[in-house]
Order: C-alpha cells, then structure tokens, then sequence
C-alpha cells in the first residue's frame, strides 16, 4: 500500500506533454454552451449558478481523475461495482428512493444532493468489464466468457430497466458488445440466436395483450411506427420538437435577433431529454453543425485514445467511453428530429442534470489518464484486485 502511494506521488513518471488540454477546452466549450442555453429556457440566474458550480466541480473531479492512475482505481472495481449496483437497487426504497415527480424512480435523496445512480453504474460497467477482459484476455474468445461479461452488465441494467429506466439499460448493453473484443465467433452465434429473437419481439410487443412493455413505453413505439395516427397524442411533442428545429433555419433566431416567442416552448422536457430542441432553435442549422463537430471531436479522441494506449485496459476503456458518448450522441438528437422512438438520454456535456455532468467529466479525466502513463505500448495486464 506504501509503495502504491508513493507511486501515485510520483507525478513526474506521467507524460505530461501528452496531457490532452484541447480535449478538456472541448468539453468546458460544450458545458458553457449548455450553461447558456438552460439559462435562455429557464431564464432563472439559480438555476445558471448551480449549473457554473456544477462546471467548476466537475473540472475539479476530471483533474482529480485525470491524476489517478486507471490502473489503481481498476483494482477497487469490484467493490465500486457492488456499491453502484446496491445504489441503482436503493433508488426502488424509501426512504432514499425518490421518483423527482416522474414517477420513474431513478434518484436517491441524500437531502443535500439528489442523485442518479445509473449515470455512474454506465461508467462503472465499463471498467469492469475492461477489467474481466484484461483479466480473461489469453483465452477471450469463448462463450463462457461472453455470459459471463454479459452478467457483469446485466446485474445493474437490471435495477436500471426496473426504474423505468429503459434508455440507460440500452446503454448499458451496447457498450458491453461494443467493447467486448470477443470476436466474431462467439458474437456471429449470439447474434444469429438473438436477431431473430429481437424481431419476434418487436412484433410481439404490437400485439394486443403483450405483457413486455409499460403503456407509456407501447405508445411511444406504436406513434413513432404510425406517427399520423398519434400526431396530437404521444407524438405531439417529437413533431413540434421538429417544428421548432425547422424555425431557427440556417443561423438560428439569436443571431436573427428575433424576439418572437420560441417554438420549443410547446415541447417538454428542453432543458435534458430535448435539449438539442433549443440548441437548433437559438443557433441554427450552422451552430448545431458547429455543436455536432464539437461532441464528434470527444468521441474521435476516445477511439484515437484507444488506439494509443498504454495496454489493453486502457484501450477497452477508451472503447467503452467512446461508445457511450456515441450512443448518446446519436438518440438524443435521433430522438428530437423523430427518427427514433421517445427515450430519456441525454446529450453528452450540454443536457441539463449534475449526476450526468459528474459522470462524464469522470469518463474524460479517466481518458485523459490513459493519455499520459508512461510506456507507451506497453502489453503489460498485471495489476492486482482488491
């Protein structure tokens, strides 16, 4: 233990000229943007204030992990594993539990801070599994393996599907098949199995009478299939969701100077689930353009990362972060210009909630982390697990 500490001092053995600044200017542009856009939608300075501190706590928390070796944080993985899951459990019980008015329970209630235990079970489960496969690496490729890394996901998708929570468990499921690195001769099998599984479901849930999917979760499937049956039903927000982009047209109604009452004030939810609603709105077609390279640049430098690694840990976390932030990315705008059924994922960085800010400027100090150890390419797994 004195030896890891001493280690862990030793701050001179990072390659400090690989410390990726541009990736962090990235992150606090896209933040700032956010800050300002919730403060247009809310116009309450409290809400700017808490969501500037949340900014300057989460620097603090990406340079605090950006310090903290990848390694010596993966050796505690399995006690930070259990904890996150008994917390995405907890959100179910009283007195901690709390539903936030939603009727989804998906918080805890600590009274000074209420949190979202999904946000961190996402990155949780990517070191994880990083941690199974570095360990599992010589001999990866059976199907063993796979359920076995398929479990460590699904343990705490379970209580997060459970919430009512569906989009965060999707998440969650994808990054375990997006960075598994069991190959195609376990995964073509699994996949031939559960493609046609997957269809017959999709078909089953349309069926009168299915007992799968909640009301709510059913309609919002059935209006995205026939969304001129829905239109001032459950599809009624998407569709003046798409209104209000189509309205900010090529600059967007700020540099416009338009006045004119804004069209996302007929959708819900615009300050996280429809964030990219406003964004369109206020900035146009050239400042989401401007937004999209922005979060693209984050998720080209995860995979760049990857490739850069000092071992493979340290790639399959990269991996797994990667496909987070694309994942993301990709349905919560698929979601605002309907070409997705209605989900709950923020937007990376810009959509409002502390518990989602902390969880991804942990993920971006972990990268950076991967980006200054020493030795690069080196194969080296060994590290111990407490």
């Amino acid at each position: 233990m004195r030896e890891r500490v001493e280690r862990w001092l030793e701050l001179k053995r990072y390659n400090w000229k690989n410390y990726d600044f541009s990736l962090v200017a990235v992150v606090l542009i896209l933040t700032l943007i956010s800050t300002y856009v919730l403060y247009i939608i809310q116009g309450n300075k409290f809400s700017m204030s808490r969501q500037v501190i949340g900014i300057i706590g989460g620097l603090i928390v990406l340079f605090i992990f950006s310090i903290l070796d990848y390694h010596d944080l993966c050796t505690y993985i399995p006690i930070i594993y259990v904890i996150s899951t008994l917390m995405a459990a907890a959100t179910r019980l009283s007195p901690l539990g709390t539903d936030q008015d939603t009727k989804s329970y998906r918080w805890l209630d600590f009274k000074v801070i209420v949190f979202q235990p999904s946000e961190i079970c996402k990155v949780v489960v990517i070191l994880a599994l990083a941690v199974f496969f570095a360990k599992r690496r010589e001999n990866l490729k059976t199907f063993t393996n796979f359920f076995i890394a398929s479990a460590i996901a699904l343990l705490p998708t379970f209580f997060i599907l459970i919430q009512s929570d569906l989009s965060s468990g999707m998440v969650i499921l994808v990054m375990m098949l997006m960075s598994s690195g069991i190959g195609h001769r376990v995964l073509g099998p699994v996949a031939a199995i559960v493609v046609p599984v997957i269809l017959f479901l999709f078909w089953y849930i349309q069926q009168p009478g299915q007992k799968l999917l909640k009301g709510y979760q059913l309609k919002r499937i059935v209006g995205w299939l026939h969304p001129e049956e829905a239109a001032l039903g459950v599809m009624y927000q998407q569709n003046n969701s798409i209104l209000s982009i189509a309205s900010g047209k090529l600059y967007g109604k700020i540099m416009a100077g338009d006045t004119a009452t804004r069209n996302y004030s007929k959708v819900d939810v615009i300050e996280s689930d429809f964030i990219w609603t406003p964004i369109s709105e206020e900035f146009g077609f050239i400042g989401g353009m401007i937004i999209l390279v922005l979060l693209s640049i984050v998720i080209i430098k995860c995979f760049l990362l990857a490739k850069q690694a000092r071992d493979y840990m340290g790639m399959m976390i990269c991996i797994g972060i990667g496909a987070m932030y694309s994942f993301q990315t990709f349905f919560n705008i698929g979601v605002a210009t309907r070409l997705l059924p209605n989900t709950g994922l923020p937007l990376p960085f810009l959509s409002n909630g502390l518990s989602s800010l902390l969880s991804n400027m942990i993920t971006i100090g972990i990268l950076l982390n991967i980006g200054i150890q020493p030795h690069r390419g080196s194969n080296s797994n060994e590290f111990e697990i407490h």
